[in-house]
């Protein structure tokens, strides 16, 4: 039985290159033929037999769209033509009709399927009083047929799940993509704003210093260089997706070069203090990254936009959050200059990615501009 199973099963997948119609049509007929000519070899052939050995066989271009209703037309059909003593041991409109209601039906109708079937099997053998043991080989085959059927549907529920799963596992990476190419996107703006207002600035003050104090326009230079080396070097390590061998090169910046990261605003001119408050706790590397950004991306608005002379960053350790405010005595929002840009989206993005919440509020006394973030901690 396995080896018909597999036998029919290669046969269908064979036939499965060619236009349904056009399999139903040679099946229908292949299944005329067989009536007729078992009737003529048993030489009852009569005016009736090819009108009822279509009436059977016809309904089976309708098998893959009502496969049950088809069943049972056959199945009616089959059991006449059966009582008539014109039909051979196996009708094979109904074992087409089996394998389809087994492979197409829903459960519910698949049992009343098989229920009729076997009603109509046993009228077929057991009323014209046929040898009883007929039944063994024809339940044998219309077993065959159901297997075939059963078979076919599991593989094309397998199909289809797979086919969800691949189509899943397409959004996944493509959402996955989009997510990787935001991040590169937020890193490189957040490296290539804030070194480039440095360097600019440092560029600016570069030539005056150069004629009122030599010394200074040395530290002025040595500023770019380094703000320059530090912006390669993250840069190569932002696009470190890209290569693997790019991923070691230096670890990413965190709450520890939050002190350098002040020191080299300090040299444009501007004020800064930074301030800590509470008891410093080990956090996970996104939220230390996300820490520095958003103090990097906010010092690099109060450099460009506030025309701030100072500002201070303050890290508040609580029990369950990190809570960063970068506050300037500059123009306040209307000199934030990025709030509809990159910059603030960007900001939004990380602190979000962390669970954390960001604002925007007034500096101290109306004055100025804070950037406030909370970070969850746990």
């Amino acid at each position: 039985m396995r080896t018909l199973t597999v036998y029919g099963q290669r046969l269908a997948a064979r036939a499965g290159g060619l236009p349904p119609l056009a399999v139903d049509t040679v099946i229908a007929a292949v299944c005329w033929i067989n009536v007729v000519l078992q009737a003529a070899v048993d030489q009852r052939l009569q005016w009736w037999v090819p009108i009822m050995a279509t009436a059977n066989s016809l309904p089976l271009l309708w098998r893959r769209r009502h496969p049950f209703w088809v069943t049972m037309i056959i199945g009616v059909g089959t059991t006449w033509l059966a009582l008539a003593g014109v039909l051979g041991d196996l009708p094979p409109a109904q074992l087409v009709a089996t394998y389809t209601f087994a492979a197409l039906c829903p459960p519910t109708e698949r049992l009343i399927a098989v229920a009729g079937t076997v009603v109509g099997i046993s009228m077929s053998i057991l009323i014209p009083e046929d040898e009883v043991l007929n039944l063994g080989p024809v339940g044998i085959a219309f077993a065959v047929a159901y297997a075939l059927g059963t078979g076919a549907r599991a593989r094309r529920d397998r199909i289809a799940m797979l086919e969800e799963r691949a189509r899943r596992l397409d959004e996944e990476q493509d959402a996955a993509a989009a997510r990787e190419r935001q991040r590169i996107a937020r890193e490189m703006h957040d490296i290539i704003a804030h070194s480039m207002s440095m360097i600019a600035i440092q560029a600016e003050a570069g030539p005056v210093a150069v004629r009122s104090d030599p010394d200074k326009a040395e530290q002025v230079f040595d500023t770019i260089s380094a703000t320059a080396r530090d912006a390669l070097a993250q840069l190569r390590r932002a696009l470190g997706v890209l290569r693997s061998d790019e991923w070691t090169r230096r670890p990413q910046p965190g709450l520890e070069t939050l002190p350098t990261l002040v020191a080299d605003v300090r040299n444009t001119g501007l004020a800064v203090t930074l301030h800590e408050d509470g008891r410093p706790r080990q956090v996970s590397p996104d939220l230390a990254v996300t820490a520095y950004r958003v103090v990097q991306e906010s010092l690099t608005n109060t450099v460009k936009h506030a025309a701030a002379s100072s500002v201070q960053v303050r890290l508040g350790w609580r029990d369950d959050a990190l809570r960063l405010e970068v506050c300037d005595d500059g123009r306040g929002l209307a000199g934030a200059g990025d709030t509809g840009g990159h910059g603030l989206v960007g900001m939004r993005e990380r602190v979000a990615a962390v669970g954390g919440e960001l604002t925007l509020e007034p500096g101290p006394d109306g004055m100025g501009l804070c950037v406030v973030a909370s970070l969850p901690v746990p």
